[in-house]
């Protein structure tokens, strides 16, 4: 929407009336072209004349969560790019991780990010972290006609609740349903694998660089047996990209952190390809460790 001056040289009345806190309904009200939802689409599937974006994981530690994304995105059996970005800030203490159809992927966490900021802007206040989530839900449910048609978005929220002093996680199905998951979780066509490997090695202790580790290796399992992940590539030294919120704020991980960590996975898996072994718990109180790690 433009918000070009009427003929006396003043914006339109739309922008100087008090209107609702979501810019959502705003420019549905206004300019509901402008929406992703609001362009209309030809008869028959176009899912596969589009890039998808895959995998996603999360994981919450102690003081913090973290959520990361492998670089790739296909189009049937093409790769689309290499190294595009799946995780994105959306606001100082909220970030949401993208599967799905990329394009209106990328614009709806756009559109989200500027409905956070308004709302700020318009209350006074930023939203709560349920708020947050309960808003993201409704643009997904926005969406269902386009991902009846193929272009379906799945996103994975994370956040940091400065009310309850913690990290915490929401995946979404196409409709909309907004779902609480405890401790990890990982959506996209790689999830299958990344959600095994997490319940495997994944700790309610770990700290934020242990919390790294094991989402890169989450990814390396998915991108392992899953063709639409990319694992980390070497030669392009393209690698995940891992962010992390805590109460002081989100900050997404440098990638010299990012390689040496990667590196570290790579060198591990050379002398055991299928990744580390989680210890095993024996009743009776003592460990047994279930193969070096």
């Amino acid at each position: 929407m433009t918000g070009e001056l009427t003929g006396h040289g003043r914006l339109p009345a739309a922008f100087l009336s008090p209107g609702t806190s979501s810019f959502t309904e705003f420019l549905s009200r206004e300019a509901p072209d402008l929406l992703p939802a609001g362009r209309a689409l030809p008869p028959g599937q176009a899912g596969d004349l589009a890039p998808h974006g895959t995998t996603i994981v999360a994981l919450a530690f102690p003081g913090g969560v973290l959520l990361g994304g492998d670089r790739r995105a296909t189009m049937g059996n093409l790769i689309a790019s290499r190294d595009i970005e799946k995780v994105f800030s959306t606001d100082e203490y909220s970030a949401a991780g993208i599967a799905g159809t990329a394009g209106l992927a990328v614009e709806m966490v756009r559109l989200f990010r500027v409905e956070l900021e308004h709302y700020e802007k318009i209350e006074g206040s930023p939203l709560s972290l349920d708020g947050k989530a309960n808003r993201l839900s409704a643009l997904i449910r926005g969406n269902l006609g386009m991902a009846m048609q193929g272009l379906a978005v799945v996103p994975l929220f994370v956040g940091y609740d400065l009310a309850h002093a913690g990290g915490r996680i929401f995946s979404y199905d196409v409709t909309g349903g907004r779902y609480e998951e405890t401790g990890y979780h990982a959506v996209g066509s790689g999830s299958l694998f990344a959600r095994g490997s997490l319940k495997k090695l994944y700790r309610p202790d770990l700290d934020e660089t242990g919390a790294a580790m094991v989402a890169l290796q989450a990814l390396y399992d998915a991108a392992d047996d899953d063709s639409a992940t990319g694992g980390p590539d070497l030669t392009r030294r393209i690698f995940p990209i891992l962010h992390v919120i805590t109460a002081e704020g989100g900050h997404t991980l440098a990638d010299d952190i990012v390689s040496d960590l990667a590196d570290q996975v790579i060198a591990g898996r050379m002398g055991r390809p299928d990744g580390p072994v989680a210890p095993l718990a024996v009743r009776g109180g003592a460990d047994s460790e279930g193969g070096a790690s």
